[in-house]
């Protein structure tokens, strides 16, 4: 077994972990959320759901690699799989950042009350859950040279949830405490213009991998 296809598993173990963590939170926030009648939870819980979602086709990826690994339809390796599919997940990525931007432009035209307790104690349960999902796909991932786009593109995915959830963290507060409601909405597009940078740069590195550019 090549020295890439071992990173490749390991990753495959990574991303498996991930998903199970974002599926199990976020079925816990919808029910939760139905039965208290919590918006922010509804809201974050199908949000983290398009995480899921995005992950899974990173899952996918990984598993029609393993299974054509030795395949003569791929005579060139399957490699090309996960790099097809983290330019699909970039352009969802950066769908995610510019519908942030929307929706925070949005709240700043047409302000909505917020319940700040609620709202905070949902979006640090997202963040601690994204941290400890971005903890397990760190875990020994630089120490590797071959650059796996499919896990990047992953990464990105949970590492943009988790920027959104320090963010709001912080507007949240400010707005509860010095009641600057506005500051929710900047923070918004801020984030969801980063998002987006993250998305273009993805993009473009795996357009150039996928046409062999240099």
């Amino acid at each position: 077994m090549s020295h890439s296809h071992e990173v490749s598993s390991e990753n495959e173990n990574k991303t498996l972990t991930v998903i199970i963590l974002t599926v199990v939170t976020m079925v816990a926030e919808i029910i939760y959320g139905y039965i208290t009648n919590s918006m922010a939870l509804l809201a974050d819980g199908y949000h983290m759901g398009t995480h899921a979602l995005a992950l899974g086709l990173t899952y996918a990826a990984y598993i029609l690699a393993r299974k054509f690994y030795n395949s003569d339809k791929f005579p060139n390796g399957t490699d090309k799989i996960g790099t097809l599919a983290a330019y699909t997940s970039s352009i969802f990525l950066g769908l995610t950042g510019v519908w942030i931007i929307v929706e925070a432009i949005s709240r700043f035209v047409n302000p909505l009350e917020i319940v700040f307790n609620e709202a905070i104690l949902v979006a640090v349960i997202g963040l601690i859950v994204n941290s400890v999902c971005i903890a397990i796909m760190d875990s020994g991932h630089h120490k590797h040279e071959h650059k796996d786009y499919n896990f990047l593109a992953a990464y990105y995915h949970i590492l943009a949830d988790a920027l959104t959830s320090v963010l709001a963290i912080g507007a949240l507060i400010v707005g509860k405490y010095f009641q600057i409601y506005s500051f929710d909405s900047i923070v918004g597009i801020l984030g969801g213009l980063l998002i987006i940078r993250w998305a273009i740069s993805l993009l473009k590195d795996t357009v150039k991998n996928l046409v062999d550019m240099r």
